[in-house]
């Protein structure tokens, strides 16, 4: 990504500080908080260049990219409630859960996906209605299954055999799906044919991005709050699936892979 965009996309992921301002006040404060930190921003930078290779405008691109992305932070913030994963650190802000509280969490995750939403129907305007369809199934498809389903597998992890086979699968669950929707979601309203889909350089690209998602499971692991901005050692505590728990870490796994 070049620098350019990086500041184009950074701008715009902040653009709804705008609309905070007018909130109530503590939802305001709390979205304006969330919006400081926009964090790597990889899967913009992935649904920009798949939709300059598909021919879409740069204003519809970026729109479905800023709402991919605030589909992404309201997940972590979901993730973060005391009744999840309990962190003490949310969006990279260590007082945000202390300072807003759950019910703060919650109203924030939810404007972000409402305006989510919005510029997604705004960045799929120009395609053929037949396209637009077919992304909105697939968009509400797979974010219903990131935001509702693999948590719930998360949450009875205890009850579940903890072996390789299983840890792998709810890994995928979880780290595949924004990425897939960053790479499938411009391929169709650019018009890809079916056969790209399956195409075998598309899925090495999941491969490789998702490894960078695979980062934040080890630094779970092995590495301290301080160091990441975020509390440490969750999977163990709690008992949640942990790729690297299960297998080790000097083992290569498919699931960090996808």
């Amino acid at each position: 990504m070049t620098e350019q965009d990086r500041k184009t996309i950074e701008s715009c992921f902040r653009s709804l500080s705008a609309a905070a301002s007018k909130c109530e006040p503590n939802l305001g404060e709390a979205l304006a908080r969330v919006l400081q930190n926009p964090g790597s921003l990889i899967r913009p930078e992935i649904v920009l260049e798949i939709s300059r290779a598909y021919g879409l405008s740069e204003t519809h691109a970026t729109d479905l990219a800023i709402g991919l992305e605030y589909f992404h932070t309201a997940s972590l913030l979901f993730d973060d409630l005391p009744s999840m994963d309990d962190a003490s650190s949310v969006a990279a802000s260590p007082a945000f859960i202390f300072e807003f509280g759950d019910a703060g969490a919650i109203l924030t995750a939810l404007a972000l996906i409402n305006r989510a939403y919005a510029l997604d129907v705004a960045g799929r305007r120009a395609s053929v209605p037949d396209r637009q369809s077919r992304a909105c199934l697939t968009l509400s498809g797979i974010w219903c299954g990131r935001l509702a389903e693999w948590p719930e597998y998360d949450l009875h992890y205890a009850m579940l055999p903890h072996d390789r086979q299983t840890t792998e699968q709810i890994a995928m669950g979880k780290t595949v799906s924004l990425i897939r929707l960053t790479l499938v979601l411009p391929a169709i309203m650019g018009g890809a044919p079916a056969s790209e889909f399956a195409d075998s350089g598309a899925y090495r690209t999941l491969l490789g991005v998702s490894v960078t998602r695979s980062l934040t499971i080890l630094k779970d692991v092995i590495q301290n709050s301080d160091e990441t901005g975020k509390t440490a050692s969750r999977d163990l505590s709690l008992d949640r699936p942990n790729i690297a728990l299960v297998i080790g870490i000097g083992e290569p796994s498919s699931a960090l892979l996808v």
